[in-house]
């Protein structure tokens, strides 16, 4: 692996990165990736990742140099992922880029597809072209964790949000929770709501706020599918969130004809274990979900469906915007099993902490699952 010490390299790949981030609403179940051709400090082309069955980045960025009329034979190569060396949607990119023959392609990270993994960049060794990798990796992973998790370990990478006051309390003693942040954190929710690929919730919070679930705060082509863990089915047929969007309602107590007739209403029910008599097995919601090329999960729901998720080990980030007020003696974040020492706590590092209108937010993760 090359040490990313060239500025020039750092500096393209950026560049690169932020072509990636550009496309954050779009590309699922495929990851993020951006691409520069440059040569003697000079762009000739550029791309992003499309919607699924459309280009990929190297092959965007490729078609862009012809438009410019650039020839990229000799060039140098920028792209924030491992070039797919596979048929899938589309024909490998490392074809594309060996007919195009760059001088050198600088990758910020490997391909964990297990179809990949490698097999792009020796390809592309093999072909004499010069390959560096590890440029900007850890700004790479930031893009494309959920994806990365998916094709890892086979279930999606999850945060769950919250909201809270300064000491921590996320409602009233009477259950009033709207609203403890500012309007800019709520839009700023949106936003992370809109990158995930589901937003999940409980049925403790659909009875108590009847939510929508969708993305209003900020513009998406793509809306991520909403989900439910509704371990006794009892969702009432005439939730706001069933608005024609296709949702996903996750239970231990099948019920063939409300699921026909939810399916009518874009609903798809799923029936899994149950962990308690009642209880959906969250960890095979995860898996199942892992296997529906879920690489993202936004968690908004009440202290039990958070504190049950990150119980059974199905959480990997905290998002917490904390508003400068206090509650006092309210309801808690997260309602967690009771630990008699310290050892038992759930560790976690500070990743980000950003001002957002009034309110604080707090990102927080386990480096070990990182």
């Amino acid at each position: 692996m090359t040490s990313p010490t060239d500025t020039d390299d750092i500096h393209w790949m950026r560049r690169a990165l932020a072509l990636a981030r550009s496309v954050m609403y779009t590309t699922t179940p495929n990851p993020r990736v951006g691409c520069v051709i440059v040569r003697d400090g000079q762009v000739l082309g550029e791309g992003a990742t499309q919607p699924p069955g459309g280009p990929h980045a190297e092959i965007g960025a490729l078609r862009d140099a012809a438009a410019r009329g650039a020839a990229v034979q000799g060039a140098t190569v920028y792209v924030t992922l491992e070039p797919c060396s596979h048929h899938g949607r589309t024909p490998p990119c490392v074809d594309a880029l060996l007919q195009a023959r760059p001088a050198r392609v600088v990758v910020a990270m490997g391909d964990p597809n297990p179809q990949v993994n490698g097999q792009g960049l020796a390809r592309l060794r093999a072909a004499g072209i010069a390959v560096a990798t590890g440029i900007c990796h850890d700004e790479a992973l930031e893009v494309n964790p959920g994806f990365v998790a998916r094709m890892s370990r086979g279930t999606p990478w999850a945060w769950v949000k919250m909201a809270a006051s300064l000491d921590g309390r996320s409602a009233l003693h009477n259950g009033v929770s709207q609203w403890i942040t500012g309007e800019a954190a709520r839009a700023d929710g949106h936003a992370w709501r809109a990158r995930s690929c589901v937003v999940l919730t409980g049925m403790g919070t659909v009875r108590k706020d009847n939510p929508r679930l969708n993305v209003r705060a900020v513009a998406t082509p793509r809306p991520p599918r909403k989900a439910v863990v509704d371990g006794g089915f009892d969702i009432p047929e005439d939730a706001r969130l069933f608005d024609g969007t296709e949702v996903l309602i996750f239970t231990a107590r099948p019920d063939a004809d409300k699921a026909a007739r939810l399916a009518d209403r874009n609903a798809r029910v799923i029936a899994l274990p149950a962990e308690q008599p009642g209880r959906v097995d969250l960890s095979a919601m995860m898996r199942w979900l892992g296997e529906h090329d879920v690489n993202e999960v936004h968690i908004e729901a009440g202290a039990g469906l958070g504190g049950a998720m990150m119980s059974a080990g199905c959480v990997d980030e905290l998002l917490v915007y904390l508003a400068p007020v206090l509650l006092g003696d309210a309801a808690a974040m997260l309602r967690l099993p009771l630990i008699e020492h310290l050892d038992g706590a759930w560790r976690c590092e500070f990743t980000d902490v950003q001002r957002v209108g009034a309110d604080l937010r707090l990102r927080a993760r386990d480096p070990l699952r990182w």
